[in-house]
């Protein structure tokens, strides 16, 4: 079997099927019945094999593979060019229990000993 990066989608196996429901469209005979073998030797979904054999049903009925880039609708969200602001640094400092919920009454809270 190939390896994942010779898969016709990127990001295959983390694809839900509501993406890959409008991915496979693009594909050729060919190239779904090599996701078909992949899904049958790992993950072996129905939704997504039932899927597969739907699509190429419709090739060989005589539809076409619609154009459109492969990489689309991705459920992966792109890199950001200035990075995430989240860091360990900009993070809370985890809080102790709170006496009787209410702050005021645990001024010494979260502080060593």
């Amino acid at each position: 079997m190939a390896d994942d990066a010779a898969l016709p989608l990127p990001d295959y196996d983390e694809l839900p099927v509501a993406n890959l429901q409008h991915q496979v469209r693009s594909l050729s005979d060919e190239q779904l019945q090599h996701l078909v073998e992949h899904e049958q030797a790992h993950a072996n979904r129905t939704p997504v094999l039932e899927l597969l054999r739907v699509r190429r049903q419709e090739l060989a009925e005589g539809e076409q593979p619609s154009p459109g880039n492969q990489q689309e609708g991705s459920s992966r969200p792109a890199d950001s060019p200035s990075g995430s602001p989240v860091s360990r640094n900009s993070t809370a400092e985890p809080g102790g229990p709170l006496r009787h919920g209410v702050a005021g009454q645990t001024p010494d809270r979260d502080k060593p000993h």
